[in-house]
């Protein structure tokens, strides 16, 4: 079978499911590290060099634009991996060329070949 060989719609959500993953992890880096507000904690100091590993700065929580955001995001994530997963081509797929079909998918539509979104304009 040919990458071609899969169809548009199916295509279209691996791709966009990339595309979403990305995006909810871009996202999530640029997230305060609690969601709720909470006071931090010092770091350790190393006897030996001074370095200090360790602690975090307080938190503010996370605002409700990206409580909403992250929701969003995750949700579409769920919408679409369940969407790829049932989606009537996987029953013309033999079961023992299931996993390596679902792997080929996933590399035909990987984000190298798609174009990246806007997180900002995405959130």
């Amino acid at each position: 079978m040919a990458e071609t060989d899969f169809p548009d719609d199916l295509r279209n959500a691996q791709t966009r499911l990339h595309q979403a993953t990305s995006e909810l992890a871009a996202l999530c880096r640029t997230l305060p590290w609690s969601v709720e507000p909470l006071a931090g904690w010092e770091g350790q100091v190393h006897p030996h060099t001074g370095d200090v590993t360790g602690g975090r700065e307080d938190s503010p929580g996370w605002t409700e634009q990206q409580k909403a955001a992250v929701d969003r995001l995750r949700a579409e994530c769920l919408a679409l991996s369940a969407a790829v997963a049932t989606h009537p081509y996987w029953d013309t797929v033999e079961r023992e060329k299931a996993v390596d079909t679902r792997m080929r998918l996933k590399s035909v539509t990987r984000p190298e070949a798609v174009p990246v979104v806007d997180v900002e304009t995405a959130a």
